[in-house]
């Protein structure tokens, strides 16, 4: 039986805050561009009325891309590169585009009810809902070398 190391979740967290400044300031710098060239369109932000209304912008969609891409191709956004955790199949095995879209829509667009849930309804799992939706894991990943490599310093 293989074992399977499970990311912790402030491991997760920090990936998560790594990829939020990341595309947060990209955005920024794409708005600001945008509102000088086109000072009247309003095309970055789109407002849902409603009893149960949301805002839609264009941080939450280009994170849901970024993550779905990122992770349906590779399996690691840039902060889960940076920390060393991947997102998986249950087995290990690498997702594709369409399950790295269902687990990416949940922390791209309702993160805080997504843990919440997993937490109370899974706890002690390390699943959000949407890793329970999408039959996803975030692992930990060992960059080691293979087996029979070792790696030296280059002299100076």
């Amino acid at each position: 039986m293989d074992i399977i190391p499970l990311s912790r979740w402030d491991t997760r967290f920090w990936a998560w805050v790594i990829d939020f400044i990341l595309i947060y300031i990209v955005i920024s710098v794409l708005t600001t561009f945008l509102r000088f060239a086109f000072p009247t369109t309003t095309l970055w932000d789109f407002t849902f009325g409603g009893p149960l209304s949301f805002e839609l912008s264009l941080r939450h969609v280009t994170l849901f891309f970024y993550w779905t891409i990122l992770e349906g191709y590779h399996g690691r956004s840039i902060g889960k590169m940076a920390l060393n955790i991947r997102v998986t199949g249950r087995s290990g095995e690498r997702i594709g585009f369409g399950t790295a879209a269902i687990e990416s829509f949940g922390k791209a667009f309702l993160l805080p009810l997504d843990c919440l849930i997993g937490w109370l309804a899974m706890p002690n799992t390390k699943f959000r809902l949407f890793n329970r939706l999408s039959n996803t894991i975030v692992r930990k990943t060992e960059d080691t070398p293979p087996e029979g490599i070792q790696y030296v310093k280059e002299k100076e």
